[in-house]
């Protein structure tokens, strides 16, 4: 018989970061945007992001096929195209969409 507590799981540590959607975590772990970021501006940079003919081209190497058409397989192609860039690549796209976003 097992012991009641041996069957709980542990509350997460930090339950606000599992709040948080994995576009925003992508965007913070590489840099381009803050942390403190709200969720609708981090998707509209998530697009912008994507959207970055250089993020595209390395995104077109890691997906193959149709999975390509599901949100979480774009979420990770991105992420692992982001993954494949040098940190002057990535400065490099910040700066392109910040000079994007400054044009009307």
């Amino acid at each position: 018989m097992k012991h009641p507590k041996q069957t709980k799981r542990a509350p997460p540590t930090h339950p606000s970061a599992l709040a948080v959607p994995s576009y925003h975590r992508i965007l913070v772990k590489h840099g381009l945007i803050e942390k403190t970021l709200s969720i609708p501006d981090a998707y509209e940079m998530f697009l912008k992001v994507g959207a970055d003919p250089e993020v595209h081209k390395l995104r077109r190497k890691v997906g193959r096929g149709n999975k390509i058409k599901h949100v979480p397989a774009l979420y990770l192609a991105t992420a692992m195209a982001l993954q494949g860039m040098t940190k002057q690549e990535l400065e490099a796209l910040k700066l392109r969409i910040e000079k994007k976003a400054a044009i009307p």
